[in-house]
């Protein structure tokens, strides 16, 4: 059986075996997931300039009222449909995804559908 530890350390080795190949520019910036138990973030990142160019949470005050639970796929789609809205106020079409090591699965294929649904390319 592999324990947690053994988890999270096997997510990180793949996560930097990913981050070797994906950069983000400022044509194409790189959408970093992160999940935690009860929360899931997102970011947008222009690694050349190395700054934050756009984020979403569960945890977001325009999302606030309209969770019921922070940790499910729900969630997922509503902060997908978040990060997507800033991106483009931001003009922000075009992103590579990071999907951080973890399995192109669950919450992290909710977040990534519905920001697809709501005009990022990826």
């Amino acid at each position: 059986m592999i324990k947690k530890a053994d988890k999270k350390a096997l997510r990180r080795k793949r996560h930097l075996r990913i981050r070797r190949k994906l950069s983000g520019t400022t044509e194409k910036p790189r959408m970093v997931v992160n999940r935690s138990e009860k929360h899931l973030y997102v970011q947008i990142i222009d690694d050349t300039k190395g700054e934050t160019l756009a984020a979403a949470s569960t945890m977001d005050k325009a999302l606030k009222g309209k969770l019921e639970k922070t940790w499910n796929v729900e969630a997922a789609k509503e902060v997908g449909k978040l990060i997507a809205q800033r991106a483009t106020e931001k003009g922000i079409k075009n992103v590579a995804f990071d999907r951080a090591g973890y399995k192109y699965h669950g919450r992290v294929k909710a977040l990534a559908d519905a920001a697809r649904e709501s005009g990022l390319k990826f």
